[in-house]
């Protein structure tokens, strides 16, 4: 480990915005860096002047002439005022927590958890604060980022820092046992939810789209989604292909930026071949170094002929191709019509089409840099351009499903936005039901309801001996549960599959970035892990504390219609109670820290989903039974009420193992 004076220099987070001196003007982006889109700017000119002066109100007044024509340039040039000249000049990264300066334990793991958010390593458009998603802010501009580090490193134990999407309100009075810091992002009056609404808000600097564990500062990189992948991969050979082994079958589908990037691991996982386009070089290019694409191919006969050979040799392996999802699909479904040949076998779509107009789905027969700039030049085309591709992806995917190819949406808006755009994509005697299910409503669903979810944990000390040490304590874990007498089979099923995930995650080499894991556990697993966790730091035998945590994308943490609850069936999937509630219930039972967003996976307006952080210390294993056991079950009892079977079971499990859960159950002939 390095000594402590190599981290002398994050002293500077104690100091606020650094402005004196100023530092020198952003000359233009940095072509080494992956830059997000260039944004909307659907602002009149006095708004556009309200814009500016909105990211003023950060500096003291004699430097607003300066600023100010800079920042008037940065939102004409790129549609927001990210505030490039205060972009830190030191690496952001997950440093080892004892070296944050900050007064609390639970401030310094906060910091922790940003600094990760933004590497480079991590973060899909690290210097315009995009985590993930296209647009998954973390914050909406530098300036917020000196401040927020200020007041952590201020904060003591009776104050809570709000944040505004994006915006540190401020330190606040609270006791002891309140959150340190409690987020909201993108929360709008109902009426004012619409793409447009959000163009306008985040250009005026007033708003921002928080992902999910982007604005929340949970997100561990794409391993954070590479076990529910891996599970709706496995899942959907057993219930589809009617296989238990995915050998020789290949998985075709899209996208490597943020969250995407965990597919090409996923398939390597589930054993099977993984064909992953992507129109951007530099994605690949990382995924490829990363070692998560075994390998890469620009040309699409060769790419034909390469999963042929791998069929044929039932290979495990990943393939990126680079260029455009509709050419593969197209050129597939060509290759059926010439040949008989259905070389497909599972297919899904991971483009980011929460934002599809804003450089989140790329259109067919253009450049990704064509593309880029049409976005800004001519947006009327562009959208014209975006629909005709997914008509054409409909068309080419439908040709390959009728040859006997299983595909479902994977929670991006893919089937919402392929019927906005005109495609044949819903049941004719039904037009309010596409002929197509979410990987929710067709496989993931009965998993949440059951109460197992993505759980994660990040070891703040930086060691990857600590992750090890923990890894071998959820196997032992899991194994304790599995001994458990009269376990549900499918309950069984899960831990079992959990427990070998979790046995194999170290060669899968999946971290990047924080030292951190995720697995599928239900509230016994999680607490079960979090009092494992409490007892290896209390004993020293951990070298820092552990923050746990989950996706938002979870057993209660998001109300989403086209996805988490798509498979609420008594009409209340369009409500955001749960999420609500969720939020809620986890700051008043002592998370570190809360969130609630509004927008996540399918887009601004479609989803209210929140997220928790609590920082085991060794000491706290009862605050982490209160928060998980309510965190888990308030969903799993809301699926109960809505009518879901597996729902009902769990329910009812969690009561006979713990009095003080008394729920109301439906009656149902």
């Amino acid at each position: 480990m390095n000594s402590e004076g190599n981290y002398e220099f994050l002293k500077i987070l104690t100091l606020g915005i650094p402005i004196n001196p100023l530092p020198e003007k952003y000359l233009g982006r940095d072509p080494s860096v992956p830059h997000a889109p260039i944004r909307k700017v659907p602002l009149s000119s006095e708004e556009k002047i309200l814009a500016v002066t909105n990211a003023l109100r950060y500096f003291p007044k004699n430097l607003h002439s300066i600023l100010g024509i800079e920042f008037e340039e940065e939102l004409k040039i790129y549609g927001h005022i990210y505030m490039y000249r205060f972009l830190p000049k030191f690496s952001l990264q997950a440093y080892p927590i004892q070296y944050f300066p900050a007064k609390l334990l639970e401030a310094r793991a906060i910091m922790v958890m940003i600094f990760n958010n933004l590497d480079p390593k991590v973060a899909q458009f690290p210097h315009e604060l995009v985590t993930y998603g296209g647009n998954g802010q973390v914050l909406s501009n530098w300036a917020q980022f000196w401040v927020l580090m200020k007041y952590l490193s201020e904060m003591g134990n009776n104050q809570t820092l709000s944040m505004y999407s994006g915006h540190p309100m401020g330190l606040f009075p609270s006791t002891l046992t309140n959150p340190r810091l409690i987020i909201t992002n993108g929360m709008v009056i109902p009426n004012y939810s619409s793409s447009n609404d959000y163009d306008r808000n985040f250009a005026l600097g007033v708003s921002m789209y928080g992902q999910m564990t982007a604005g929340s500062y949970c997100y561990i990189g794409p391993q954070g989604i590479v076990h529910g992948t891996t599970i709706t991969l496995l899942n959907g050979g057993r219930k589809f292909l009617k296989t238990d082994s995915l050998c020789g079958k290949v998985f075709l589908t899209s996208g490597l930026g943020g969250m995407s990037g965990a597919q090409a691991k996923a398939a390597v996982i589930a054993g099977c071949i993984g064909v992953i386009a992507e129109v951007s070089w530099d994605a690949l290019k990382k995924r490829h170094e990363q070692g998560w694409v075994v390998e890469i191919v620009k040309d699409l006969d060769q790419l034909v002929n390469r999963i042929r050979e791998a069929q044929k040799n039932k290979e495990i392996t990943s393939i990126g191709y680079y260029g455009n999802i509709v050419n593969v699909w197209e050129k597939l479904a060509t290759e059926y019509e010439k040949t008989g040949d259905c070389l497909v076998d599972l297919g899904s779509d991971q483009t980011s089409l929460h934002i599809p107009y804003d450089g989140g789905y790329y259109p067919v027969d253009l450049s990704y840099e064509e593309a880029q700039g049409m976005i800004v030049t001519n947006p009327t085309k562009f959208k014209s351009l975006v629909q005709a591709s997914l008509r054409r992806q409909v068309i080419a995917i439908r040709k390959l499903t009728n040859a006997g190819m299983f595909f479902w949406d994977y929670g991006n808006a893919f089937l919402l936005e392929s019927m906005r755009a005109g495609a044949e994509i819903t049941c004719k005697s039904n037009p309010e039901k596409f002929i197509y299910p979410s990987y929710v409503e067709a496989i993931m669903g009965d998993i949440f309801s059951l109460g197992f979810g993505p759980f994660r944990w990040v070891c703040t000390s930086g060691d990857p001996t600590d992750l090890e040490k923990t890894d071998a304590a959820a196997a032992a874990e899991f194994v304790k549960q599995l001994e458990v007498p009269d376990l549900d089979p499918a309950v069984r099923r899960l831990y079992e599959e959990n427990l070998q995930w979790i046995r194999e995650a170290s060669n899968h080499k999946m971290v990047v970035g924080s030292q951190a894991r995720i697995l599928y556990s239900d509230a016994i697993g999680r607490i079960g892990l979090a009092k494992r966790f409490n007892e290896l730091i209390k004993s020293g035998e951990l070298k820092g504390p552990v923050v746990i945590s989950r996706d938002h994308h979870d057993v209660s943490g998001a109300d989403s219609p086209f996805r988490e609850t798509a498979n609420i069936t008594d009409g209340s999937k369009y409500t955001a109670d749960m999420a609500v509630q969720n939020f809620i219930g986890d700051g008043i039972r002592g998370a570190t820290w809360v969130a609630l967003h509004n927008g996540g996976g399918v887009g601004w307006g479609e989803v209210i989903n929140g997220g928790f952080g609590l920082v085991l210390d060794g000491n706290n294993t009862h605050v982490a039974e209160n928060v998980l056991t309510w965190d888990v079950n308030n969903g799993i009892a809301r699926r109960a009420w809505a009518g879901n079977e597996n729902a009902r079971i769990a329910i009812k499990r969690a009561m006979q193992l713990n009095p003080l859960i008394n729920v109301t159950l439906p009656n149902f002939e």
